[in-house]
């Protein structure tokens, strides 16, 4: 893709069912694959941020009323679109975040599954009867639309981040306004003109890029927004809380994670090396529920790295719209030094390379880092405390599932938790004990539409997707009638 400029339709804001922001400043968006500027978008601030939830406001007042059939249709339309632009969009994701060609390919096929699940459940929020106080009351249960909703979204996942939100946001009847990562912003305008040849009426999908505190410190000042939802780190996420307290927002989390993979004596270790592969090297580790740190049982601990190495080995790292490349780049140069900086940490500790261990910096915007493998880690490295969000794999060996249930539960994170092995009696405690609040049971790639996904403990409030991903964007409301 060529060099693009702002006046392009597509690198704009999308706010009231216009294309805006030729204007403003605006900022590159840089392929991190090559280093290349690929866009300039907006540099928005406190003005669009307010005009565009002004729009979402307004637009509220009809949308909410619509039948939840009408809004089932658009959705479903949405989707349709998606799946028919695959590659469109598919391309632009590598472009602007590196992934793999075929990674994306893939998020673009889930991304759309929270559109097609949602576009049921818009049919099915359901309130209730309930037996009144005395023979002359009666008292119902209505489920309505919160308001207008903000929604910050990641880099890493730039389309099935927006749509995991989206989704249950139209289908309950809620407007939105989305402001999607510096990094990753041409995904999330795709998107809109995906919704704006939907049909989707004006003012009901709003987007617009730029100042991350400046628009978020909008969003969360403005009492028109009555709900926020966030992906994101922690830190980010406990200043969100703080800010939503002046107008009491409805707000939602999924916040950082620091995921354990256990692999017990009794795994099918084969099984265990795939799942460790797909869930650890997926979008170059850049994931908030990816492999963070494995534990192997003493007795196959050997045997499971011998594995591991093999299998890693055959991993290409590079330009992720080249065949038969596994891992991209890095996002940026920040995190190719936080990667590095875990490695040299566990080494100067006593941690020996496996395979990898070193990466390249070609400029400051784009860096590559080799698929890596750490063995004989102990838990006081860097490492196996926070999360890397880079290919990079530290093993520890245990003895004892105890022990290994504490190695585990020994983090402020419970996004998501693995674990392997072929005896029930024990997984079934081994899961009970987990405090997570996504747990793959000899699955390492347990991300669904149909299934709430979220974190215990600091890795967030609320669950998106399931029966319970719309749950946040409902008010319940209690009528009590006297006849």
């Amino acid at each position: 893709m060529s060099e693009v400029q702002v006046t392009e339709k597509k690198h704009l804001n999308f706010i009231n069912g216009e294309w805006t922001g030729v204007e403003l400043g605006s900022f590159d968006v840089i392929n991190p694959a090559t280093g290349k500027v690929i866009a300039n978008v907006p540099k928005s601030g406190k003005k669009e941020t307010d005009e565009a939830v002004e729009a979402a406001h307004t637009a509220y007042q009809s949308w909410s009323k619509l039948a939840s059939t009408e809004r089932s249709q658009y959705i479903r339309k949405v989707a349709e679109i998606m799946h028919a632009n695959k590659e469109e969009l598919a391309k632009i994701m590598t472009l602007e975040m590196g992934k793999p060609l075929a990674e994306s390919r893939g998020e673009v096929i889930y991304a759309a599954s929270f559109l097609e699940w949602y576009a049921e459940e818009a049919r099915r929020v359901y309130g209730r009867t309930i037996p009144g106080k005395s023979a002359n009351n009666r008292i119902q249960v209505v489920r309505q639309p919160v308001g207008v909703v903000a929604a910050i979204t990641p880099w890493n996942f730039p389309a099935a981040m927006i749509t995991r939100k989206l989704g249950p946001a139209l289908a309950a009847g809620c407007t939105i306004v989305i402001k999607p990562a510096e990094s990753t912003p041409l995904t999330a305008m795709k998107l809109m003109e995906y919704c704006e040849e939907a049909g989707i009426p004006n003012g009901v999908v709003n987007l617009l890029t730029g100042n991350p505190g400046e628009i978020g410190e909008a969003f969360m000042s403005n009492p028109k927004v009555r709900k926020v939802t966030f992906t994101g780190s922690t830190a980010v996420g406990k200043q969100l809380i703080r800010q939503s307290a002046d107008t009491v927002k409805n707000i939602s989390l999924e916040l950082g994670g620091h995921a354990p993979l256990i692999i017990f004596e009794d795994a099918d270790i084969e099984k265990a090396v795939q799942g460790a592969i797909a869930s650890k090297f997926r979008n170059a580790g850049q994931t908030c529920i990816c492999v963070n740190r494995i534990y192997v049982q003493s007795s196959v601990y050997d045997k499971f790295i011998t594995a591991f190495k093999e299998a890693v080995s055959r991993l290409k790292v590079g330009n992720g719209l080249n065949d038969g490349v596994d891992i991209g780049p890095m996002i940026n140069k920040a995190g190719y030094e936080k990667v590095e900086k875990h490695v040299q940490d566990a080494v100067s500790k006593g941690a020996e390379v496996v395979i990898g261990g070193r990466g390249e910096i070609i400029n400051e915007n784009v860096c590559y880092y080799q698929p890596t493998i750490l063995k004989d880690v102990s838990a006081d490295m860097v490492v196996m405390n926070e999360e890397t969000f880079g290919p990079v794999v530290p093993i520890q060996r245990f003895e004892t599932d105890e022990e290994v249930i504490e190695y585990a539960n020994n983090s402020p994170y419970g996004l998501a938790a693995y674990f392997y092995t072929e005896n029930v009696t024990r997984g079934t405690k081994i899961m009970e004990s987990l405090d997570f609040g996504i747990v793959g049971w000899n699955d390492a790639l347990p991300s669904t539409a149909q299934a709430p996904f979220g974190g215990m403990k600091e890795s967030g409030i609320g669950r998106e997707g399931g029966i319970e991903g719309i749950e946040p964007y409902l008010e319940t409301k209690y009528v009590s009638l006297g006849l």
